[in-house]
């Protein structure tokens, strides 16, 4: 299990959770210092004791066999375990060479010492400097919090909106800081897979050069340098795009803070200030709660968030919702003010939201009422929220009547027409995650195979294309590899743009490189439909084959009576014939056969369904892909 992936719209939420994922990284990256500090040590002592060359060579190469990298995901790229494992080959490398005494090191302070202390002086104590920062804001700004919410209501309204003011801009100075510290943390964890692996591969070329035995190693880990070598360029290259999506993504965030921040549906949790009484004396006490709507939970974390994040109590309050009322100003003192009464305890308890906006929420969520005898007017966010809400609906009824006349409307461009499908099918793609790579190159053609023909055609034109490309990549530099990382994410987008999502664009470059690969075994890919969306009027969907025509059905296989053949001279020339299975084929429907390859089937003819074929198996008539099978 790798580094989980910090979001930035956790920031805003600023969760425990999240400080435990950041916590996470910070471990190691200072796991990463220590390794690096303790690497460039011994690879003094290497360059300066040759004496106790064989002492030291061995030292190297156990702190090497020792650190494990920690990628960002739940999966790893082949790439990824290539770059993973470099360090455990580097250890066998020296270990072999430990017999054959070293004299001479040359270069060894330019091409490892420097690169390395270079990282750690430019990347990790960048890092530092952002954790010094962002704890100082995170303090700064729960003082503020904290002194702003103790107001009373009967200030003045100009003093009250004063501080308002003040609070909002504390705020949203430390969402800044927030954002730029998860930012800098992921970048250094991607950054080192590159620049930390480079250097140490520097340094054994270095040693190979001048060594008989060494020389002799070299040539049984030139297969293994290469790959490395590719891999650390394939990961660079991910590395640059990713960076770029990555902060793209932050500076969304940061013009548009709201439009960004994780609303969910079922839950709403956040931070509240409850009320305790204790001998006469009451006290507001900061918890993070979390409210499952279909049980009605509620669970309270007493959180600190300063001094880096410390659960202060882990035993989590946890109560049944009977009733939420919001509390009128003149009865407290607090603003913001909500009670709420339990099921499973007597009396009620007293909340203190952040905000009048996140009052409103939690109310919202837990359907919340006005106090008894309450006739005043609703909030303007509120009436503002419902209003909205209005003209949503009145916008899809009126869409509704328009989505059928859009495309015959000469006022409408059909860029701004492509452009709005193009989005629509990004969502459409189909993952394919297995580090065997004739499973892959086999999945993906069982789900080729299931397009109808000018599918394939269009999808073979175009892999066709990108692979006599990446032939002459001598002279355009556009390798296999460059290919994957500029037409992986144009062909393939997630649904959702997170940091997540952006960290998989890696899986996604692979798939188009087993694409332009295998070309000839494979005529196209089912992510790729949207290239060919207009000839056939097909899209896949989780391996299914659906039909943008069909009004009636938004999941589901094409109808199978829904086409005849149209050739009757070449279907009467087939009826009553053997076929022979060249491909493997797993049933998904009870009206299908699941066959191996080199299977006969008796008595082949054609279906109704297009690109399908009627035979028999084992006493058994079934629907067989067409290309699948030969007749014989």
């Amino acid at each position: 299990m790798g580094l989980p992936a910090l979001e930035f719209s956790d920031c805003y939420l600023d969760s425990p959770l999240f400080r435990e994922r950041l916590k996470s990284h910070e471990l190691e990256l200072d796991k990463t210092n220590k390794f690096i500090k303790e690497l460039i040590k011994d690879g003094k002592a290497l360059i300066q004791a040759l004496k106790n060359l064989s002492t030291a060579k061995r030292k190297f190469a156990e702190s090497l066999n020792e650190f494990k990298f920690q990628c960002i995901g739940d999966a790893e790229t082949d790439d990824e375990i290539c770059i993973a494992k470099s360090l455990q080959e580097f250890a066998g490398v020296l270990q072999n060479l430990e017999d054959e005494r070293t004299r001479m090191i040359e270069n060894a302070n330019d091409v490892l010492i420097m690169p390395l202390e270079r990282f750690r002086k430019e990347q990790i104590s960048a890092a530092k400097e952002a954790k010094k920062k962002y704890d100082k804001e995170t303090e700064k700004y729960c003082a503020v919090l904290e002194k702003h919410l103790s107001l009373s209501a009967k200030k003045k309204e100009s003093h009250l909106h004063e501080a308002d003011s003040q609070v909002d801009n504390v705020r949203q100075h430390f969402y800044e800081v927030s954002l730029e510290y998860v930012f800098k943390v992921q970048e250094v964890q991607e950054r080192k897979m590159f620049d930390f692996v480079e250097p140490l591969l520097a340094f054994l070329q270095g040693l190979f050069t001048y060594y008989h035995h060494g020389y002799e190693l070299a040539k049984d880990f030139n297969h293994f340098k290469t790959d490395l070598t590719i891999s650390i360029q394939n990961t660079r290259n991910r590395f640059e795009s990713t960076r770029s999506e990555v902060e793209s993504l932050m500076r969304k965030m940061k013009e548009n803070p709201h439009e960004h921040k994780s609303v969910s549906q079922h839950t709403m949790e956040g931070y509240l200030f409850v009320q305790e009484k204790r001998s006469f004396v009451s006290s507001w006490v900061k918890y993070y709660c979390t409210y499952h709507r279909e049980p009605k939970r509620v669970t309270m974390v007493l959180f600190d968030q300063k001094s880096g994040g410390k659960v202060v109590s882990h035993c989590d309050p946890l109560f049944i919702l009977k009733s939420c009322t919001r509390r009128k100003t003149d009865s407290i003192e607090k603003r913001f003010c909500f009670d709420v009464e339990a099921v499973d305890r007597p009396g009620v308890i007293t909340m203190q939201a952040l905000s009048e906006e996140d009052r409103r929420l939690w109310m919202e969520a837990m359907d919340g009422r006005e106090p008894v005898g309450y006739h005043g007017y609703l909030p303007d966010c509120l009436a503002d929220h419902m209003r909205r809400e209005r003209e949503r609906q009145t916008d899809r009824q009126t869409d509704r009547q328009t989505e059928t006349d859009m495309l015959d409307d000469p006022e409408w461009e059909i860029k701004t027409i492509t452009s709005a499908i193009k989005h629509y099918l990004r969502s459409v793609w189909e993952e394919v995650h297995t580090y065997n790579p004739e499973a892959r190159v086999t999945e993906i053609h069982a789900i080729v195979h299931r397009l109808p023909e000018k599918n394939r055609q269009m999808l073979e034109l175009l892999t066709k294309h990108l692979a006599n490309v990446a032939s002459h990549h001598q002279q355009n530099l556009m390798t296999v590899a460059n290919l994957g990382v500029v037409f992986g994410p144009t062909l393939l987008r997630p649904q959702e743009e997170t940091v997540a999502a952006i960290m998989d664009i890696k899986f996604q470059n692979i798939v188009v490189e087993i694409l332009i690969e295998n070309h000839e075994r494979v005529r196209g890919v089912c992510v790729c439909v949207c290239v060919c969306v207009c000839l056939g009027g097909l899209w896949v969907r989780g391996g299914y084959i659906l039909s943008s025509s069909s009004s009636n059905s938004s999941q589901g296989r094409t109808p199978r009576h829904s086409l005849t053949s149209n050739d009757g001279e070449q279907e009467a020339s087939i009826v009553g014939k053997k076929a022979r299975a060249l491909y493997a084929c797993k049933a998904e429907h009870d009206s299908e056969l699941s066959f191996i390859a080199g299977t006969i089937f008796e008595n082949v003819h054609p279906s109704r369904e297009p690109g399908w074929l009627e035979g028999t198996l084992d006493g058994r008539t079934g629907l067989i892909p067409e290309n699948y099978v030969e007749f014989v």
